[in-house]
């Protein structure tokens, strides 16, 4: 655990997520890097970053499912670190993550860098797969930071939010049949918290398992599992992003047999901020997720953004 007075812990975040637990804990002061792809709140885009991608964002969302794919089959990395930075700004504390290998540098890598930076800084290694591990990831970074309390006291906040909308959700008819979906071309199937947000929101997820990984679907799955709503959240995709691929399935056969497509249920919302940060922002997706299932129930809360109801349907 760091000294909590010391008047500068020095902290270097490997994961957007990360940076949001960072900042959520009154520690925003402390950061020193993040990564490429951090961007709230939005004073961390201007911090040095300490990480950069070997996967073209702009690329066709099939393309980079393919070159994804090709690099973890050849075990060749998606991110690398900026060694010179890491070295210039020397660290006291790193908090990474081993979950993903899609989603941040690996994580012996990481181990690697900080046995060669000036007093080997400890390593926060975040592996939720659970919202209560969330949680414990909240508990964790506030422990190696010195200041648990503050932990305990974000963690009791998130608690109560989410419990406000589950004891909202026990009072419903009818639960929805929802495809939470994570990618579209291919499609992936919504993995680890995500399935019990869906739970907690109201609905049923018909693809995806609580606290287990995303899978790689075809759309026969899809039509079979026959959504009420589909759901769509592209991990690292904004709203615009998003909607291309939706646009693009509008004419295909699969997309138009689902029962959610013809009643006018696909909603889109902002798969970089939601649904894939595993931070106090999955409470943020929850609750955006179940004004969208059930908006006579949950009442959207102000300065959340509300799911985009997609035109890429035949209602």
């Amino acid at each position: 655990m760091i000294d909590p007075e010391r008047s500068h812990v020095r902290i270097v975040s490997l994961l957007p997520s990360a940076t949001e637990i960072v900042c959520s804990l009154g520690l925003g002061d402390q950061l020193v890097a993040v990564t490429h792809e951090c961007d709230f709140p939005d004073f961390v885009r201007g911090l040095p970053k300490a990480t950069r991608t070997l996967i073209p964002k702009d690329a066709p969302s099939g393309e980079i499912d393919r070159q994804v794919r090709e690099r973890l089959a050849g075990q060749t990395a998606l991110y690398s670190l900026d060694l010179e930075t890491l070295e210039a700004l020397r660290p006291v504390l790193i908090v990474t993550q081993a979950l993903c290998d899609v989603c941040a540098v690996a994580e012996q890598e990481v181990r690697d860098a900080a046995c060669a930076l000036p007093g080997r800084p400890p390593i926060v290694n975040l592996e939720p797969e659970t919202l209560a591990q969330v949680y414990g990831a909240i508990r964790l970074v506030a422990e190696a930071a010195g200041i648990p309390a503050r932990g305990e006291e974000i963690v009791r906040g998130l608690e109560a939010r989410v419990e406000a909308v589950a004891v909202r959700s026990l009072r419903l008819e009818r639960r929805p049949r929802v495809a939470l979906l994570e990618w579209l071309d291919p499609p992936f199937s919504c993995g680890h918290w995500n399935p019990e947000l869906v739970r907690l929101a109201g609905g049923v997820e018909t693809l995806g398992r609580e606290g287990q990984r995303s899978r790689t679907l075809t759309w026969d799955e899809v039509t079979k599992a026959a959504p009420d709503v589909v759901f769509v959240a592209c991990c690292g995709f904004d709203v615009e992003r998003t909607l291309v691929d939706t646009d693009a399935l509008r004419d295909a056969t699969a997309w138009r047999a689902l029962p959610a497509v013809r009643a006018g249920r696909v909603y889109v919302a902002n798969g970089s901020h939601y649904f894939s940060r595993p931070g106090p922002r999955l409470v943020d997706s929850l609750e955006i997720l179940a004004h969208a299932l059930h908006p006579e129930r949950h009442p959207l809360p102000e300065g959340l953004p509300a799911p985009l109801l997609t035109a890429a349907t035949l209602g």
